[in-house]
């Protein structure tokens, strides 16, 4: 039998690598998670978003696949705007008869807090091969102002 030198540093090297890795796996987004093998359809549907600023107005996008747009509730308020949804299942299949079962069905709620402060009653929506694109024209004190400065 060999002698091994013990080294405090490795052993501590190797739990961080451990603890590292549980909190890639805890905090990974649900949707990307590899659900192999568990037939349960229950999960966090968190629809991903893109928020742009197009001069006087804010665009916000928000993937939605498969969702019917009579499911879609938009409450806009001056500086928030909260996406309220359901992601219905078509077919009912047996719980054994599957192989995966990533897709997420049920009900979604998300607050989208605005940069600036918008005119919710000018607001317009469209939705259209799953992106629902919602543009919000901003509150005239919102908007940017040219200030012409005069050089001496």
């Amino acid at each position: 039998m060999s002698i091994v030198r013990w080294s405090p540093m490795k052993e501590i090297d190797e739990m961080r690598r451990e603890m590292e890795r549980l909190f890639e796996e805890f905090f990974e987004p649900a949707r990307r998670r590899r659900w192999w093998g568990r037939p349960s359809m229950e999960g966090v549907i968190v629809p991903n978003i893109e928020l742009y600023d197009r001069k006087n107005e804010i665009v916000l996008k928000v993937e939605i696949p498969g969702v019917d747009k009579k499911d879609i509730d938009l409450t806009i308020t001056e500086n928030a705007l909260t996406i309220k949804g359901e992601l219905k299942k078509e077919e009912e299949v047996k719980e054994e008869d599957y192989y995966a079962a990533e897709i997420r069905y049920g009900t979604f709620s998300r607050t989208i807090p605005l940069p600036v402060e918008v005119d919710s009653e000018k607001a317009k929506a469209t939705y259209k091969n799953g992106i629902l694109e919602i543009v919000l024209p901003k509150k005239e004190e919102a908007k940017p102002k040219e200030i012409k400065v005069e050089v001496s």
